[in-house]
């Protein structure tokens, strides 16, 4: 039977007369414009091979589960910034590249795979739609109320990230990158920057450059999660951050021999005095121990500002400059292993915070986190494709001529990301994160785990 809520959107470009060929050429210019301030980390042998004994083989399975429902959260957006939120299937080529989907997969039998979330239609002209259900629309609703809630908090996140910053300004632009992993709007960029002057605002450069600026400092707010966490809501709070004491967290995977070896390091390393990452840090030696100890405690703090107490190590070395860090950060996060879990899974590695999980699962989830998860039991679907209807109902089309015109295979493989070097997984886990389900991603690490 037809879908009535499918079908109600398409009478909406009915009456205009003809069916009207979207397009979202304004959301790729913007997503090339951020790619354009992609710089990636080093893939190189070295780096790798210095983990390759240190893998957490739970937040590798974090890593995998999240990059399934990054790509069906990327046709989500998509799909919210059209009109009446339907899009042909032939505009959506154009994001291939987003959904890591090469030629010649089909990018409707990527849609095909999550029934619950998008639906397939087709014009009496057999131009092929894409929609969300009733169900998708309701968790797109959700999750406009839910970062609402959440606005003030990512506020004081964004002023504090600028109260850490050398000039206390940051480029708009480079922000950008941190939208979801702050929780920050849809509209970030264009009006909610201006939603909170009492923080921060808005100023151009000589060349244009949009940047977000502090507006006044707040001490209140120059505290580190870890400083809330030793003192509690009754502690000091000082003009002028300065010197700071406090061990960071480590936590170690069971089989990592090596830190009883290197236990007198890192008792050295927890003792040593580090300056607070709110504290002016002109005049620092790079290279120097104190120097290395604070590029720990900004990214410590960054990580904490996180909705999912991970980012994308890329976007980090983005503010090397403005937060005073050290050039080779991977080697950084690499060398405390214990305060940081770098996963290497795809083109672009993510780094934990490891405290923040026990096992694969992250202690404290904001409802951002959890909306994510709904979004994820919603993905994948293993049955027989369904046929795609015609929105006229006049045409019964079989399953077998639709398929010969729009799925050219019916195991979709999507493309194994370049650099991905994960030890003792099997090519199943490799080639395609879209295809596979959660359970089989815990499965085919858990089989792999050394004995």
């Amino acid at each position: 039977m037809q879908s009535i809520h499918f079908r109600r959107k398409m009478m909406a470009y009915r009456v205009i007369g003809t069916v009207i060929e979207l397009n979202c050429s304004k959301y790729a210019s913007g997503y090339k414009e951020s790619l354009q301030h992609t710089r990636l980390m080093t893939t190189s042998k070295r780096v790798q091979d210095r983990s390759t004994k240190k893998r957490v083989h739970d937040l590798e399975i974090v890593t995998e589960k999240w990059k399934i429902v990054s790509k069906v959260l990327f046709l989500m957006e998509v799909l919210k910034k059209e009109a009446e939120q339907i899009i042909t299937v032939r505009s959506l080529d154009q994001y291939r590249r987003q959904v890591n989907l090469p030629k010649p997969h089909k990018i409707s039998d990527f849609i095909r795979k999550s029934p619950k979330l998008f639906e397939l239609y087709k014009d009496q002209k057999g131009v092929l739609w894409c929609g969300m259900t009733k169900e998708a629309e309701d968790l797109v609703a959700e999750e406009e109320r839910l970062l609402e809630e959440h606005a003030d908090k990512a506020a004081e996140h964004v002023t504090r990230f600028l109260m850490m910053s050398i000039d206390k300004r940051l480029p708009l632009d480079k922000i950008a990158h941190f939208r979801r992993d702050f929780g920050l709007p849809y509209d970030f960029r264009t009006s909610w920057v201006r939603k909170y002057p009492q923080h921060f605002r808005v100023v151009k450069s000589e060349d244009e450059l949009e940047y977000l600026e502090l507006v006044s400092w707040n001490p209140a707010l120059a505290v580190t999660e870890l400083e809330k966490k030793a003192n509690g809501a009754n502690g000091d709070i000082l003009p002028t951050p300065g010197l700071l004491s406090l061990p960071f967290p480590l936590k170690f995977p069971p089989n990592y021999k090596k830190v009883y070896r290197y236990g007198g390091k890192i008792d050295h390393f927890q003792k040593r005095s580090y300056l607070s990452p709110y504290a002016d840090a002109r005049g620092m030696k790079a290279g120097s121990r104190e120097f290395d100890k604070r590029a720990v405690a900004i990214m410590h703090e960054l990580l904490s500002f996180t909705i999912e107490k991970r980012l994308v190590t890329d976007h980090l070395t983005h503010f090397r400059w403005e937060l005073v860090m050290p050039q080779k950060l991977m080697r950084l996060l690499l060398k405390h292993f214990g305060i940081f879990y770098v996963s290497e899974r795809g083109k672009r590695f993510s780094v934990f915070l490891t405290e923040a999980y026990e096992g694969s699962e992250l202690i404290d989830k904001c409802p951002l986190v959890l909306w994510k998860e709904k979004v994820q039991n919603l993905i994948g679907y293993r049955g027989r494709k369904r046929r795609i209807e015609t929105f006229d109902d006049l045409t019964d089309m079989e399953d077998t001529s639709l398929f010969e015109m729009d799925s050219e295979n019916e195991n979709f493989d999507a493309e194994l990301e370049q650099g991905e070097t994960i030890d003792g997984l099997g090519n199943g886990l490799l080639a395609d994160d879209v295809e596979m389900e959660i359970g089989e991603i815990c499965n085919a690490y858990k089989d792999n785990e050394p004995s």
